[in-house]
């Protein structure tokens, strides 16, 4: 146990946030996906942009993007970080009865944003969630995942399903 480094605690065992200070500011990008599913009647409901609530995808790819600039209020470890880019796409599955997200996250600075992407990912699914629970309480959002990572000192990686 005494070889093992764990860079998020102090010489007392206690949480810190880790010292990127003396790393080199690289380009980094990072891809997130995760899918929601639900009744064909919702995922209709959200085709015609007849939910009372609005325009969902419109919504949710805002909040994922709100969600990626504001990971580090969220995230007790994360660093605050300056993104030069954030984008949501939805891919629409009428066969499933699901709507499967991505984001995409870039920064040019001293560390990654791979939980900036996952956590605009979760706002997106959480925001169509919200705005139709209303007619769908069962919707069920699943497979929440890094696919992608390019830059810093640890290199590329690239998920293999």
């Amino acid at each position: 146990m005494d070889n093992i480094n764990f860079t998020h605690f102090n010489e007392e065992g206690r949480a810190k946030m880790v010292e990127v200070g003396e790393k080199l500011n690289t380009r980094r990008e990072a891809i997130a996906k995760g899918s929601i599913f639900m009744m064909p009647e919702t995922l209709a409901k959200i085709i015609d942009k007849t939910i009372s609530k609005g325009d969902v995808l419109a919504v949710s790819q805002v909040a994922g993007i709100m969600a990626a600039k504001k990971t580090s209020d969220l995230i007790p470890m994360c660093h605050n970080i300056i993104l030069t880019g954030a984008d949501i796409n939805f891919s629409i599955d009428k066969d499933n009865s699901r709507i499967d997200i991505e984001a995409v996250v870039r920064t040019t600075g001293k560390t990654g944003v791979e939980i900036e992407a996952l956590n605009a990912v979760s706002v997106s699914a959480l925001t169509i969630y919200d705005m139709c629970k209303a007619v769908d309480r069962g919707m069920r959002i699943t497979d929440i995942r890094l696919v992608k990572k390019t830059g810093g000192k640890s290199g590329d990686y690239i998920r293999e399903d």
